[in-house]
């Protein structure tokens, strides 16, 4: 019954009702620019990032101080930096570990605030109320800041910044997910499973938790794109994954001092950045239109 309030055209599974659902999904698909565009970006950088081979045959992390400061050409396409690594590699291998400190983190807090949602908003009363005060009190401090702190905390390096930055994002998660239950707890579907005897988990997982599905897509999407700039700003002050390691946002610190002589060490990994959050961003605002079920009727 969930699925007949999830999607009206989900009532019937002939092979007729299939063919006309997968040509409307089509049609939205191609109507809406802005997740071709991000779509098409993020492939672009995940295929780079994924077979850097195919681009450079050099090592991010092999230094050749006679090439050192290199500008762009034919044998440097990015240049090379003080310590004559090639640009090229440190961007494409670098965003290899800026994608994972980006994406790891909202798992993170996409998984647990899923749960803190469901379970305040079911239940809600005084379970509800302590629970969101401490999410009140947790969205208070700015993202980066409360970040920062549990690095500190922790020490700097590759894990410690991911869970620093999943625990940060869990509040708005659990917030978006709990008001989600809330609009769904007293809906029919909900009612005739507590009536049939189901178990509060059952009701949950198979009833509740498939109608956030879209909704954490969409977030999720887009906080990818603030995870991968919070992750880069802690490796900027040094708090992140540690030389030689490349990474975008250790790549331009290393480059700030080089800035006016050697312009590309800061510009590649911070355009990689620039693009990849843009693209992030697009597919987010392209899925939450595509994904609305009122743009499938």
């Amino acid at each position: 019954m969930s699925q007949a309030v999830q999607h009206p055209l989900h009532t019937s599974d002939t092979p007729a009702s299939l063919s006309l659902r997968a040509r409307r999904w089509q049609r939205t698909f191609w109507r809406h620019r802005s997740l071709l565009v991000g779509s098409a970006l993020l492939a672009a950088i995940l295929f780079g990032v994924a077979f850097p081979s195919l681009f450079t045959g050099r090592s991010p992390v092999v230094m050749n101080i006679r090439d050192r400061l290199q500008p762009p050409n034919s044998t440097y396409p990015f240049g090379t930096d003080q310590y004559g690594r090639d640009m090229l590699a440190r961007v494409l291998y670098g965003g290899r570990t800026s994608l994972v400190m980006g994406v790891t983190p909202i798992l993170i807090a996409a998984g647990v605030g899923a749960v803190l949602g469901l379970v305040a908003g079911y239940y809600g009363r005084w379970l509800d109320t302590i629970m969101m005060r401490i999410m009140d009190v947790w969205v208070a401090l700015p993202i980066i800041l409360l970040a920062l702190a549990i690095v500190t905390a922790l020490g700097p390096g590759l894990v410690n910044i991911m869970i620093a930055i999943g625990i940060a994002w869990v509040p708005y998660y659990a917030r978006m997910v709990r008001g989600i239950v809330l609009s769904l707890r007293e809906h029919s579907f909900v009612e005739a499973a507590r009536v049939l005897g189901l178990s509060d988990l059952r009701i949950l997982a198979r009833h509740i938790l498939p109608n956030t599905i879209a909704p954490l897509i969409v977030m999720s999407s887009m906080g990818i794109a603030g995870a991968i700039l919070t992750g880069a700003s802690l490796s900027f002050i040094g708090m992140g994954p540690q030389a030689p390691t490349p990474e975008w946002g250790l790549i331009l610190a290393d480059g700030r001092q080089f800035i006016r002589l050697a312009w590309w060490i800061g510009f590649f990994p911070g355009a990689a950045i620039a693009l990849t959050v843009l693209g992030a961003n697009l597919l987010g605002d392209g899925l939450r239109d595509w994904l609305d079920p009122r743009m499938k009727i």
